[in-house]
């Protein structure tokens, strides 16, 4: 069940409980409008389990689709009688998520398509194009510059290697990431060097601090306990090192420190800032909307951050293609040009 079809399911069940409509009425509703498939499959298991006497929250712990935050808030509204308001609550919360991802995603889609592109226009060159400079400067038989040699010998490693690198490369990126997925130990070092990398890096700490900011306040907003929230918000992020960073906070508050003090216990992470916008918060009893005006204040940034690394990536990027095409395309001329002293 994709993240989309969860905030799907979470935005038309909360409004057919907002209308008065029952729990299992609900989701027959929501069943009868969703296309066959394992999304499908997954809501009706839920319904026979609720019919069956189970609770809503106990019934989509059982997949993996909907976290533990989703069926902490869950439970948490079941408790109070506001599972409306809290479902609401999680629809409105996934939905700034996917749309903070979506931003995230544009910003590095574009460079790695023009990337993409860069070297689908050289392979071409190198595999076409010079081949056919080479027969013709054959001819003159004298000493070719050393730019122009040097385009060719590229041109024959593309020729004789150029379709078994293609052919590794594609297996070896799955391979690659199939490794950083499944062996652990790797990822924290490899989220410590994501968030050093001087564009991308500021880019991903910001989207972690929206992300953290609103889960937490989702949670905190259901009643329970910061020390417990902690728990279950260390995994939204999708970042190893601010995992580690919410259990080194947990340890704070569970040894009575408040919110702000654990919070800049781990200050490179979250900025001056944001603990002093948490330290307003607890002062004034409401962490919770504090908590949310940090993560809309991140997201926004995250909008402008992506607004400004296109802006600037769209110029260079440019300027890196046209400068190696200009090399291979004065490589070629350059006999041409230089062509009563090859005679």
């Amino acid at each position: 069940m994709r993240s989309q079809e969860v905030t799907q399911f979470t935005r038309q069940l909360a409004t057919l409980l907002q209308s008065g409509v029952a729990l299992l009425q609900s989701l027959d509703i929501v069943i009868k409008g969703m296309p066959a498939g394992k999304a499908k499959n997954i809501v009706r298991a839920v319904r026979r389990r609720i019919e069956s006497g189970s609770a809503l929250h106990l019934a989509l712990r059982r997949h993996a689709a909907f976290g533990d935050v989703y069926c902490d808030v869950v439970a948490a509204g079941e408790a109070a009688g506001m599972l409306d308001t809290m479902l609401e609550r999680l629809a409105e919360h996934r939905e700034k998520t996917e749309k903070l991802q979506r931003n995230v995603r544009s910003a590095m889609a574009y460079p790695l398509a023009v990337l993409v592109i860069a070297l689908a226009v050289m392979l071409l060159m190198f595999t076409f194009v010079v081949p056919a400079f080479e027969n013709t400067f054959a001819a003159f038989h004298a000493k070719l510059p050393a730019l122009t040699r040097g385009v060719i010998a590229l041109s024959h490693g593309c020729v004789r290697y150029g379709g078994w690198v293609i052919a590794a490369m594609l297996p070896s990126a799955w391979l690659c990431r199939r490794f950083l997925h499944t062996t652990t130990k790797w990822h924290k070092p490899w989220h410590a060097f994501v968030l050093c990398i001087p564009v991308v890096g500021v880019l991903v700490r910001q989207a972690c601090i929206a992300r953290w900011s609103r889960s937490l306040s989702t949670l905190f907003a259901t009643g329970m306990p910061l020390n417990e929230a902690m728990v279950a918000v260390k995994g939204v992020t999708g970042n190893s090192v601010y995992a580690s960073a919410s259990e080194r906070m947990r340890s704070h508050l569970m040894r009575g420190r408040s919110m702000a003090k654990a919070m800049a216990s781990v200050e490179p992470l979250f900025s001056p800032w944001v603990v002093h916008m948490c330290a307003i918060g607890e002062e004034s009893g409401n962490l919770e909307f504090m908590l949310s005006k940090t993560a809309d204040h991140f997201e926004s940034e995250v909008e402008a951050s992506v607004a400004r690394l296109s802006s600037l990536m769209e110029p260079m990027l440019i300027s890196v293609l046209g400068l190696m095409v200009g090399v291979v395309v004065v490589a070629l001329y350059l006999p041409i040009f230089e062509l009563g002293n090859v005679v």
